[in-house]
């Protein structure tokens, strides 16, 4: 059975991707920091006895480089950058330790992860899935260094993409705003980007739609796409004006 590893499989996306990934008859290995709410990502699955846990916090570099070594003879068929958070606030306000871990988890940590298991991806003909966000597309106030990072990953992911096209499916999923606990993590406000959010089951559902389409830059759902397009056509000295406002608490 083809295995997938999914990064940050204990909650939102994570938990989205490992239901529909066994339903595609994969077997999983769940990476997250808490095995005990792994386990409840888990109990959701048809066939739990197909599954493990990886445990391992992506913030540390040690730890990263121990999920890797712990990947050794897997022969992995895919691999799901999916963890990552954010730090919302002023960014003087917030302390460096966690503006420096969300680089770590949010890019570091997948960019470690693909170099490590890119061989075998490629000898399998198999496939990854990169989690960025449409907080790439502009610098954004008050989440400057999860846009930062956001715009860095998708950079790299359409890079990684072209390079080996033929090889290794490649997804760069961009997805908006979704109620899959980013909010209460980052300390964001509630009622931010409500009209443009948009189910975790339907963005998980349009990445393998692109995956099964051979790859590609994926903007899920209509309202993402219809927010995407604002970004793409609003001139950026009025957007940042318009985000700063309307993103500060």
């Amino acid at each position: 059975m083809k295995k997938v590893l999914i990064t940050g499989a204990s909650g939102g996306f994570g938990t989205e991707f490992a239901i529909q990934l066994e339903k595609k008859g994969y077997a999983l290995l769940l990476h997250g920091r808490d095995k005990a709410r792994l386990q409840l990502t888990l109990d959701a699955l048809q066939h739990p006895e197909r599954h493990r846990f990886m445990l391992a916090d992506l913030s540390s570099r040690k730890e990263t480089e121990d999920l890797i070594d712990s990947l050794a003879g897997s022969d992995l068929y895919g691999l799901v950058n999916n963890a990552g958070f954010g730090v919302w606030g002023s960014f003087a306000a917030k302390e460096s330790v966690a503006q420096a871990d969300v680089i770590r988890v949010d890019l570091l940590a997948p960019v470690m992860l693909a170099h490590a298991v890119l061989p075998c991806l490629i000898r399998n003909k198999g496939f990854m899935i990169n989690v960025s966000s449409l907080a790439a597309e502009t610098p954004l106030p008050y989440l400057a260094t999860y846009a930062a990072v956001k715009a860095g990953m998708t950079a790299w992911s359409e890079a990684v993409r072209l390079e080996y096209q033929g090889e290794v499916k490649v997804v760069t999923l961009a997805p908006g705003p979704s109620p899959t606990g980013f909010r209460g993590v980052s300390g964001a406000p509630k009622g931010k980007g409500n009209m443009f959010s948009t189910t975790a089951r339907k963005i998980v559902a349009s990445s393998l739609e692109t995956l099964d389409a051979g790859g590609g830059y994926c903007v899920p759902g209509w309202r993402h796409k219809l927010l995407w397009s604002i970004q793409k056509i609003t001139p950026r000295f009025i957007s940042l004006a318009l985000m700063a406002r309307y993103l500060k608490k």
